[in-house]
């Protein structure tokens, strides 16, 4: 008797394994697999982030040692006008860094204008200088 049982349990346990499928169709998809709602607001924000984050990694790549070879830019817009925020960037590679900078901004300007952003109208003033911390470029305010 024990011998069928131990059979009948090795068959079913061998089928089982062999009959697996990896059926995921039916179960809801992860969110980061999703198609983006390109048209929404949340989407275009995020896409803002993304460009912003990524000139940000590319002008930190960039080590400070030399103050005078760095300048800064307005970067962004408000909705009632003028920038949101000023960035440092190394002088050798301010084409391509100012193209960017003004791709960004100008995207921004378009975002405010189509969802109609508000935003708080404070004026951001320019830095008076530059100065190198730790190998970072950092505005200074006066």
């Amino acid at each position: 008797m024990k011998f069928p049982i131990l059979a009948l349990c090795t068959v079913l346990f061998a089928t089982s394994c062999s009959s697996t499928k990896n059926n995921t169709g039916n179960l809801p998809k992860d969110i980061s697999e999703r198609p983006a709602d390109e048209n929404s607001k949340m989407y275009e924000a995020a896409q803002l982030d993304k460009i912003k984050a990524s000139l940000e990694t590319e002008i930190a790549k960039e080590k400070c040692s030399d103050a005078s070879q760095w300048t800064f830019a307005p970067m962004g817009s408000k909705a009632c006008g003028g920038p949101q925020l000023y960035i440092a960037y190394p002088k050798k590679s301010e084409t391509v860094i100012l193209q960017k900078i003004n791709d960004y901004t100008e995207k921004v300007k378009a975002f405010n204008e189509k969802y109609k952003v508000m935003s708080d109208c404070m004026m951001i003033m320019p830095p008076s200088s530059i100065k190198c911390v730790d190998g970072k470029a950092e505005l200074v305010n006066s």
